[in-house]
């Protein structure tokens, strides 16, 4: 697949994102089931059983790309409650920001929670229209999300984005690594990696 014409990115809201479940689950497929993630095709049917809980959450957001009738990517969040929550992979961001930064830099503010772009669809601009789009309403700019230290390419396109790593695990290990958006008045009072 090549991107042949413009990408026009749509944002839902809520459950609306619901009536293109099947869609998005291709899309999954096609961006995690390779390297670097390798995941296979379970997952994606985890992440549509997800979806369809995430889309009640308060906040929650979506951006979907499509362009001559085919969907290249999309991107979803929600609004991070407080206090911090202590499933999935909250533990490790806490660990890594310390437990009151990850409350005060990260409850209230819109968490990236899935950005996935089919292959074809990789350096095309893509994946940043839908990053962009699915933040551009971030309370106060605060916007976040967290990635995989063993996703080299993933962490190089959020700092080309103009997002701030906020936490340094080794690159060798299976951490994960905090982003701030451009906007997050935090991401200046973020010390330099030791």
């Amino acid at each position: 697949m090549t991107v042949s014409s413009t990408p026009v990115v749509r944002v839902l809201h809520g459950v609306d994102v619901l009536a293109h479940v099947h869609t998005l689950r291709s899309v999954y497929v096609d961006a995690y089931c390779g390297p670097p993630w390798n995941e296979d095709e379970g997952k994606a049917d985890e992440f549509v059983a997800r979806l369809a809980e995430d889309a009640r959450r308060p906040g929650f957001t979506a951006a979907v790309a499509s362009a001559g009738g085919e969907v290249l990517g999309f991107a979803g969040g929600w609004t991070t409650p407080s206090p911090f929550p202590t499933d999935r992979c909250y533990p490790q961001a806490a660990a890594g920001l310390g437990a009151q930064r990850a409350e005060d830099w990260l409850c209230g503010a819109f968490e990236v929670d899935e950005l996935a772009v089919r292959p074809g669809a990789h350096g095309t601009g893509v994946a940043g229209q839908l990053l962009q789009a699915v933040t551009a309403d971030a309370p106060e700019g605060r916007s976040w999300l967290l990635t995989s230290v063993q996703a080299p390419r993933a962490m190089a396109f959020y700092h080309r984005q103009g997002w701030t790593q906020v936490t340094h695990p080794s690159p060798d290990g299976n951490g994960i690594v905090v982003f701030l958006g451009p906007d997050h008045p935090a991401r200046h009072l973020v010390p330099p990696p030791s």
